[in-house]
């Protein structure tokens, strides 16, 4: 079973107090015992304020297992907007810098989440359309068939830049083309949904699993702190645990805990090497040509070619290189003999090595690992 904490447990200094646990109360509260920029990643599945009046009837006036419970009632609109700019207040002081926040929701109630979220400093990165396969129909047969969910993807300010986006895994997943931002998961069914003794759904919104993995994937590390102020049904939890990453979540509904803490109890960590995560040139530590030189990986006077010997240039010590006519960096260099406006001079110039030719982009290599290995 996963650890249920009251918010009285919780200990500001003890990160083992509520990591990999479910706290136990209001969202806002508990938030606000937890410490400052603690979390890499926030989900959160707010109520929906759906508005209803009245029960929903199909055709054969069969009852729609629609979402009426205490927790999804608001007297008002101003009163979701309260509850909303609390919560996200509270959610923008847990999220470490370089954190980000999803936030899913219907029409009903995720333009309002937006507004507040711009109103409070939150940078937009995307909207992520969750496009369904299989959606519920409109019964009354007056709208179209809302078939789609909307997810807000964010960090805490605009100057925010370091976060994690997992662009190279994104894009291999997607056959080596650019993860869109429209994604087609169908809605939780089968053996995923969970139910009750009766036979009867435990969560009426419970989002399937594939849509947190692809979340947690894009935009977080193994080892990472998600974190989940609508707990519900526990599937942030259990992709978490089997993806590698931590979690805390926030419930106050006692079925839907004892839900969550069973489902996650089952759930088997994959292994480290299936969490390997392939990543671009764009994401490795920078080097500096003279760097190679500081750290004697070449040294001043050594000779460098192009691929086929038509060019060459000398390595000086202040990490630019030289021809009869010109000096300047690896690139501009490459660039001018060339003819070109730019050149990659780390895989244009070439020094020899046992008789033959190697880039000079294997020092860079060799360089980064040593940067890698240092930093560890």
């Amino acid at each position: 079973m996963s650890a249920v904490r009251s918010l009285q447990t919780i200990r500001s200094g003890d990160q083992s107090a509520w990591l990999n646990t479910i706290l136990k109360g209001d969202c806002v509260a508990a938030l606000n015992a937890l410490p400052d920029k603690c979390v890499d990643l926030i989900f959160a599945d707010p109520p929906y304020n759906l508005q209803l009046e009245g029960e929903l009837h199909r055709p054969d006036q069969s009852k729609v297992d629609a979402v009426d419970d205490h927790w999804d009632q608001f007297d008002s609109f101003e009163a979701y907007d309260a509850f909303t700019r609390a919560w996200l207040l509270a959610a923008r002081r847990v999220l470490k810098p370089g954190g980000t926040i999803w936030v899913i929701g219907s029409y009903h109630n995720i333009f309002r989440v937006g507004a507040k979220m711009q109103d409070l400093g939150y940078w937009i990165l995307n909207d992520i359309i969750w496009r369904k396969t299989n959606p519920m129909p409109n019964f009354r047969g007056r709208r179209f068939q809302n078939a789609h969910e909307t997810l807000i993807w964010a960090v805490k300010d605009q100057k925010d830049k370091g976060y994690t986006f997992n662009y190279e895994a994104m894009k291999a997943a997607n056959d080596d083309v650019q993860m869109r931002s429209d994604w087609l998961f169908p809605i939780c069914t089968g053996a995923e949904r969970l139910k009750d003794g009766n036979g009867e759904k435990v969560h009426p919104t419970q989002k399937p699993e594939a849509l947190l993995a692809r979340i947690l994937m894009s935009s977080t590390k193994p080892g990472d702190i998600v974190l989940d102020p609508f707990f519900g049904s526990g599937t942030t939890g259990a992709v978490a645990k089997r993806l590698g990453r931590n979690f805390v979540g926030v419930e106050r509904e006692d079925s839907y805990i004892e839900a969550a803490s069973a489902r996650i109890a089952a759930v088997e960590p994959l292994e480290d090497a299936q969490l390997s995560t392939i990543s671009g040139k764009r994401a490795e530590p920078r080097v500096a040509f003279v760097s190679l030189i500081d750290s004697g990986l070449i040294a001043p006077g050594t000779k460098l070619y192009d691929s086929r010997k038509r060019w060459s240039a000398v390595v000086r010590a202040d990490g630019t290189i030289a021809t009869a006519e010109m000096a300047g960096s690896i690139h501009k260099v490459g660039a001018t003999v060339q003819g070109l406006d730019a050149c990659n001079g780390w895989t244009f110039w070439h020094y020899e090595r046992a008789g033959g030719l190697t880039a000079i982009d294997e020092l860079r290599r060799i360089a980064r690992l040593g940067m890698e290995r240092a930093g560890a």
